[in-house]
């Protein structure tokens, strides 16, 4: 039975964006950070979860959205903003998916106060890129804080994956190039054993600036760099992968 899209009103500053997949929208707002590409990626990188799945700083919810379309059923979204965490709940309510998602608004670097250590079996994230410091900064504090690791650190990521993880979970996140020693050393650091590599490419003759990465908590060693992800032809539509993901043709 397909999922039914709900009447609702948007507020000020927000707008309703089609998500494409099953049909859903998405409620984003200007003056917030709205999902892209890496959103979308990410929510496609791996098998799909099956067990209760943790979404580190959901943002709009679109990964956990994006889960539900490709049949996960068991996820937690965890949103620090308060305003995001009301936006991110609506999204929800609006697509049909209340039955599988929830939306818990607080501090994820805090989870032992809300979650037995070791509740999930996949966690995913998208995380601020950027140092304090390194690359522009915008002065929307909300845009700034999902950018940049104004509230949270790449170890507080790390930090909270690990302990949300039971034994042989597995933690997937899209991050950028230049840190991507910080990422494999920080997951080492916290028992995640990166297992999965996977460099994203805007166009095939261009360098990767994002990466996929999936590491099992207390996985074996052995990484295993997956074949390139070309996202662009050469004329500037989408590979045919992506469309897949969009649920195009």
């Amino acid at each position: 039975m397909p999922f039914q899209i709900k009447m609702i009103n948007l507020n000020e500053h927000e707008r309703l964006d089609d998500l494409v997949l099953d049909g859903m929208k998405i409620i984003q707002r200007d003056d917030q950070f709205c999902f892209s590409l890496d959103t979308v990626l990410l929510a496609h990188f791996g098998d799909v979860p099956h067990g209760p799945v943790l979404d580190l700083g959901t943002g709009t919810a679109a990964i956990p959205l994006i889960l539900t379309a490709r049949g996960a059923r068991n996820i937690i979204g965890i949103e620090y903003n308060p305003v995001m965490a009301d936006i991110a709940h609506r999204n929800v309510e609006l697509n049909g998916r209340s039955d599988y998602i929830r939306i818990a608004e607080g501090d994820y670097r805090k989870l032992k106060d809300r979650f037995s250590s070791g509740a999930f079996s996949v966690v995913y994230a998208n995380p601020p890129y950027r140092e304090i410091g390194r690359g522009a900064e915008s002065k929307i504090v909300g845009v700034r804080r999902a950018c940049h690791e104004e509230t949270v650190s790449l170890t507080d990521v790390i930090k909270a994956a690990r302990y949300a993880l039971k034994y042989h979970g597995r933690f997937r996140m899209v991050h950028i190039t230049e840190r991507l020693t910080d990422v494999l050393t920080a997951m080492r650091m916290y028992n995640i054993e990166p297992k999965s590599l996977c460099m994203i490419h805007g166009r095939i003759h261009k360098r990767a600036k994002l990466f996929l990465i999936e590491g099992i908590r207390g996985g074996k060693t052995g990484l295993t760099v997956q074949p390139p992800l070309i996202v662009h032809n050469e004329d500037g539509s989408y590979t045919q992968v992506i469309l897949d993901w969009y649920g195009k043709k």
